[in-house]
């Protein structure tokens, strides 16, 4: 079998490991318009600051491609796919043939319209190595930076810049930061320890334009700036899928096993979506870990195995400047707060089940609480109260300790 895989991040991986677990043999071929190795986009901000050297960003270790019988062929750019032919054009005119079909091409930022951006020279988004790469080169001791966007991108761009910039002002119409995974007053907690390390914020605004050094916001007040980042959102990836005739919707329209409506291709990651089981629909989940598990899942498939990937939800784990938060789930009407000193925790419950939580400096033992929302735990089987105190294995009852959890008891 020849197995093409367009992509080279963690639903490629995912892809590669799967289908390697099944299959020893047979062919694999990764196109990656980026020319790096494999490597881990929330870690740019970490190379940006000088917490993370370019070797420790890599997703993988050195021979991996060579430990997988892989052959990269990095820095070229699939334009086009033949799905009758089975073959994948290359920017260069190459034809590469396959047998199966991955496609893992990621997502790419949403640059909003904005009056005057064309005249901005030093501008950039942040969602790859080359951009990070750009704006180190960019930045001086003396830049004002406005980072347009207050969610995970801008604000990891923000920890990584600052200390080492004149000024950085992140501007959001959203009326807090972090308004997708945080609830308000969490919010206003991580903010207050974004503002320690010298970050301003304008939230409940937006830029109209921009020109001569300055962005003109919606209220009428004005940010002076040298540099300007866009990370407003994200988009997937779908135009080559959608050329050759795949379904696609937000993303690629994909089964539980990664299969597309084409024969013989499978997507996997940002491009695709994902069945969300919390809300039982089908939506685009740009996260790293269900990346990993669906190209994971559509390697296996291709490889004549199983596992489907049905338990995507959204879920985030990060930190700014030490202080760690994960995320998990949605947040519902009943809520419980667990909140302590030097420590915030919410936990969300619907239908007796728990649904989703948000944890803020103390995040130790976060994996029992996603246990119980991807296994849709009935929590009138446990000690829930006990749980939501201190998440800890003599909570459930035997039998599950028994089953579950390796024989505890």
């Amino acid at each position: 079998m020849k197995l093409v895989i367009i992509g080279n991040s963690a639903a490629a991986v995912g892809a590669i490991e799967g289908f390697r677990s099944l299959d020893p043999h047979s062919s694999i071929t990764v196109i990656s318009r980026e020319p790096d190795f494999t490597y881990s986009r929330p870690l740019i901000s970490y190379w940006l600051g000088g917490k993370c050297t370019e070797s420790g960003m890599r997703y993988r270790a050195p021979d991996f491609y060579e430990k997988n019988a892989v052959t990269p062929r990095l820095g070229y750019t699939a334009a086009a796919i033949d799905a009758r032919q089975h073959t994948v054009l290359l920017d260069g005119g190459e034809c590469v043939g396959y047998d199966k079909l991955l496609v893992a091409t990621g997502s790419r930022p949403f640059i909003p319209p904005l009056d005057g951006l064309e005249g901005v020279e030093k501008k950039f988004t942040f969602l790859s190595k080359a951009d990070a790469q750009g704006l180190n080169e960019a930045l001086t001791p003396q830049s004002r930076v406005l980072i347009l966007g207050a969610g995970l991108i801008g604000l990891k761009c923000a920890e990584g810049i600052a200390g080492r910039a004149a000024s950085v002002t992140v501007v959001d119409l959203a009326p807090q930061i972090l308004n997708s995974i945080l609830d308000a007053e969490g919010a206003s907690r991580v903010q207050a320890h974004l503002e320690k390390h010298g970050i301003h914020f304008i939230l409940g605004d937006s830029a109209a334009s921009v020109s001569g050094g300055e962005a003109h916001l919606s209220s009428g007040g004005r940010v002076a700036f040298d540099i300007l980042v866009i990370a407003v959102g994200v988009r997937p990836n779908t135009e080559l899928l959608e050329a050759a005739g795949a379904k696609v919707n937000r993303g690629v329209v994909v089964d539980e096993n990664g299969a597309t409506s084409l024969p013989d291709i499978y997507a996997a990651g940002d491009c695709a979506q994902s069945f969300d089981h919390l809300r039982q629909d089908h939506r685009v989940l740009a996260l790293l870990p269900n990346a990993y598990m669906q190209g994971e899942s559509a390697g296996i498939a291709i490889a004549g195995g199983q596992k489907p990937f049905n338990q995507a939800m959204p879920m985030n784990s990060i930190g700014f400047f030490g202080l760690h938060m994960i995320t998990a789930g949605v947040m519902a009407d009943e809520m419980l707060d667990e909140s302590r000193e030097g420590s915030y925790k919410k936990l969300f419950v619907k239908d007796g089940r728990l649904v989703g939580y948000i944890l803020i400096g103390d995040v130790a033992r976060a994996g029992i609480y996603t246990a119980l929302i991807r296994e849709r735990t009935d929590l009138s089987t446990l000690d829930f109260a006990l749980i939501a105190q201190r998440p800890q294995l003599m909570a459930f009852s035997r039998q599950v300790r028994q089953e579950k959890l390796g024989g505890f008891r």
